[in-house]
Parts: structure tokens; sequence; C-alpha cells
């Protein structure tokens, strides 16, 4: 497999595509792009990981700069600390919810947010101009180890506004929600359980061993969570919880051991910021992707809140809530994101937010569900290799009724129905997502548009 450039970092296959050779060339790119001083640097788990940390250390050591190592942390960890501790640089080893021959790096700017187009574009730059080189250190600085990352990263969640009244952990005992967690064995294995336990949870952990060894595919969809739903089930749990390796995405599973899709984690957590009034700013708005659920717009709506949307990718709805001053956005895929905390995805954000909602609501979530509306979606991809704007303009002709964005493929919106396509940056393929209030609906809309797209 080719690497893979995207705006979310490289990810490539191990001895294949992603060689210590290709590592050390990204690193020293990267050298050269940010200032001296220090580099946060943490891994998803993955066994890989160890290898490619080892690479990755030595090689900014080697320029100067100072590295402080995390060890096996989320994502949103190593984004937290970059932030926190002023580094002027963050990189996350972690191909996210890719198979186990899959690594990559994600870069962090000194704010704690991935890097944008324009950063990646200086960074690719960098790269393909390697004649520009640094000084090699002789005596490179020591690599600083940092304790209490699961300290650290609770206690920001904990110490968010929504959590300000203690009597709130008082009814977290009364209620003491039983929890089953499946980590995939990576990243999360510590860090959410630990959290839980803040919350006077009964914590049954399922597969956190913290080994990088997948029990099962490691992308947190309903196919691929069998075994969580049984346990639930089995424990006569309350929640069964589910996060991919680098702990960014959060899916959940009802009571009765029933799949809560991806899509209504980031309409669950801003349920619960508008229904606690903790984070109120003045704007009162929340960012989603162009191919998220119209859900968090009907519970927007319900608050008297405003919903934005933004093109596909984190950095892009970062960018867009930065732009309305939301006070929370995010993604279908499980994305939750709190400024108030930080700007990332974080699973222990979105894991605490559902948390209060349950027990502010004093209900199971399957009830909380039951009662937002309704809506089915339908995602598929196909080869594609003509003209994109041309296929724009001739889906445009055929929807005269239909709200058009532009800014992330072409997205067109009705009254109770939505269809996104977008172009892959990284295959040679369309994406089609169609949310209609019904399934019929849904596989209706999606015919006609791929058969637009087929034409």
């Amino acid at each position: 497999m080719p690497l893979i450039r995207s705006i979310s970092g490289l990810r490539a296959t191990l001895g294949d595509s992603l060689t210590a050779g290709v590592i050390v060339d990204y690193i020293n790119a990267l050298v050269k792009i940010i200032p001296q001083g220090t580099v946060v640097l943490g891994r998803d788990g993955r066994p890989s990981g160890k290898w490619i940390e080892k690479i990755v250390a030595g090689t900014l050591q080697s320029a100067g700069l100072t590295v402080i190592s995390l060890g096996i942390v989320p994502t949103p960890t190593v984004q937290l600390l970059t932030e926190s501790s002023k580094s002027v640089c963050g990189i996350a080893i972690t191909a996210s919810h890719n198979p186990e021959i899959w690594n990559g790096l994600k870069f962090i700017n000194s704010s704690g947010v991935f890097f944008d187009e324009k950063e990646n574009q200086v960074l690719t730059n960098a790269l393909e101009n390697p004649s520009n080189t640094f000084e090699q250190i002789v005596n490179p600085p020591d690599i600083m180890p940092v304790v209490n990352c699961i300290d650290i990263h609770t206690s920001k969640v904990l110490e968010l506004p929504i959590f300000k009244n203690k009597n709130f952990f008082k009814q977290c005992e009364s209620r003491k929600l039983k929890v089953v967690v499946d980590a995939v064995n990576c990243s999360g294995s510590e860090f959410i359980p630990a959290l839980l336990k803040h919350f006077k949870c009964e914590v049954i952990k399922l597969h956190c061993d913290g080994s990088g060894v997948f029990p099962h595919i490691p992308e947190p969809l309903p196919e691929n969570l069998t075994s969580l739903s049984e346990a639930v089930k089995r424990f006569d749990a309350d929640l069964g919880i589910a996060v991919d390796p680098d702990a960014d995405r959060l899916v959940l599973i009802d009571e009765n051991g029933e799949p809560i899709s991806e899509e209504k984690t980031i309409a669950l957590a801003t349920d619960a910021v508008f229904l606690s009034k903790a984070f109120a700013n003045g704007s009162n708005n929340v960012v989603i992707n162009y191919s998220t659920t119209r859900l968090v717009e009907d519970i927007a709506q319900k608050y008297g809140a405003k919903a934005f949307r933004s093109p596909v990718g984190e950095i892009n709805v970062v960018k867009k809530m930065k732009d309305v001053d939301a006070i929370i956005g995010g993604e279908g895929s499980g994305g939750v994101i709190l400024p108030a905390c930080h700007y990332g995805r974080d699973s222990l954000v979105g894991t605490a937010l559902v948390l209060y909602l349950l027990i502010k609501r004093k209900c199971n979530i399957s009830k909380i569900i039951a009662e937002y509306p309704k809506y089915s979606m339908l995602k598929k991809k196909m080869n594609f290799l003509g003209d994109f704007d041309i296929l724009k303009e001739k889906i445009a002709k055929s929807s005269p009724d239909a709200t058009i964005s532009y800014e992330d493929g072409i997205h067109l919106s009705f009254s109770d129905h939505w269809i996104h396509i977008r172009k892959s940056n990284t295959e040679p393929i369309i994406r089609l997502i169609v949310e209609a209030p019904t399934q019929n609906q849904s596989e209706q809309l999606s015919n006609k548009y791929f058969k637009l797209v087929s034409e």
C-alpha cells in the first residue's frame, strides 16, 4: 500500500511504505519548520509504535530538541499536553482505526491542534526539499518522561464547569452505573476506566490489557463490537463504551446490548452541554461536518442554539468552531470536541458528557435515544475518474429545490433530508452519504444520486 498523506497526517503499512527511512525523512522535514524547544511524543499502543517512537525521538534529539515521552496514551492526551506544556510541537504515533499492520504520524502544533492544510503544505515542501539541512547535535538532550498522564487528563475533564456542583458526584454514587469498556487493548485501556471510577461507576474491563494486540477489527462500528454487546447483557450493565486505538472516538452500547450509532455520540454530548447551561458564552453555537447527522441540528434547535457545518476533517471542524465561537463540536464518527477542555476529539470528554446526561436525566440511555427524532443514514462509495466539477453541476441541476453548499464536494440540504457527495483526497473514489427520516427514503435517494454519479 502507498503512503497516505492527508490533512490527518501520515499513514502507511509496516515494512512496505512505512520504513525507518520514511520516518526519519518526515521528522527531519518537521525539524526544519518548527523552532527549537520541546516536542511531546505519544503512541497508541500498537507494538510497532515502540520502534517508531525510538526513531522519532532519536531524530528529534539529534537536532537538539527536547522530547517529552508520554508512552502509550490517547491522541487527545498528546494534544492536551502539547498545549499545556507550551511545547513547540506534538507527535502522535497512530494509524487511528486502521488494522494492526498500519501505523502513522499525526502532527500537532503548539496550540495542541492538528496541523491544518497550510501547515501540512509547509511540511510537505520541507520534505520535498531535503537540501536544507540542520546541524546535528553531538550531545543531544535527554528524553523527559512525564508521569501521571492519566491524572493530568482526567483532572482536566473533571475541572470542566459542568462538574462544579459537588452534588452531581453524590448523584453518581447513588446511581452507581455499571459500565463495560472495550479499548481494543490500546491507549484507552487505563484512561477510560480511570475516568469512570471518578464518576463512581462499576467498571468491567473487556479488552483493556494495553498490549496493542487487537481482539477484533479496531474501528468501533457495531459489526465489530459484538463481544462488547454480549458483555453488556451478560453483566447486566448500564452502558458499553468502545474507543478506537488512539481513543479519540467514542461509540456506545445501550443497556440492552444494542449498538448506538456512532453518529449519535456527538448528539448525546451536545444534548448534555446545552442541558447543563454550564458553557454558555453568548454564541451558543455547535459545529458538525457536512457528513454528520442532522439530529445535532434538531437538538441545537430545541435549546435555541444554532448548528453550523464544516468540511470533513477534525481540523476543519476546529477552525469553524473558532470562527463561530462554538461551545461544542464534533463529527459523526464518534468524535466530540469541547473547547473548554481542548480543541481536539476526545473520548474522555465524550464519556464524561454522556455520563452527565444519564445522571441528570435519571433514565437509561435507550430511553434518551428513543425520544430523539429518527433518521436513516446510508453511506456508499464508487470508483470515479471523471471531472468532479462537471458532476457537481449535473447534481445541482437535478436538485433545484435544495440548499447547496460546495464547501466540501457538494452538499444538498432539504427540509427533512440531505445528501453529501465528495471526492476522496487519497483514492479515485466518490463518497455518497444520504440521511432521511426512513430507510426506504434513504435507499431511494441513494439510488437516485448514485445513478447520477455512475452516468
